[in-house]
């Protein structure tokens, strides 16, 4: 069997503390960062479907990564909304709290998304 990498041990291990909240219900908005864009998506746990996703690769914005993450934030919150999910739980994978992924979940917490 092969070894985990501190990576994939940091991922699962944030995605264990966040399955309790996802059996009451809640969508799980997870976030995917490479060094140049910033992937967001709405999942449906239970089922196993996404039901909304957004991108800065195809959100043509100007500015900084930050300020992309944050209109990736925004746009996620929108179609989220109109898929019918309010509340989400927040899934950051092994990346931590700030930068890209706070500027992230500031944006879809003002789109109107409650963690």
């Amino acid at each position: 069997m092969k070894s985990l990498s501190a990576r994939e041990r940091r991922t699962y291990r944030t995605r264990k503390r966040i399955q309790r909240p996802i059996d009451t219900g809640r969508a799980r908005l997870s976030v995917f960062r490479s060094a140049r864009y910033i992937y967001a998506q709405i999942i449906d746990d239970m089922s196993g479907h996404t039901l909304a996703e957004a991108n800065s690769k195809t959100l043509a914005r100007s500015g900084n990564k930050v300020d992309h993450a944050k209109a990736v934030g925004l746009a996620i919150a929108e179609r989220a909304k109109a898929a019918g999910v309010v509340r989400v739980v927040f899934d950051r994978g092994p990346y931590r709290y700030h930068g890209r992924v706070k500027a992230l979940a500031d944006g879809a917490r003002e789109g109107g998304l409650e963690f």
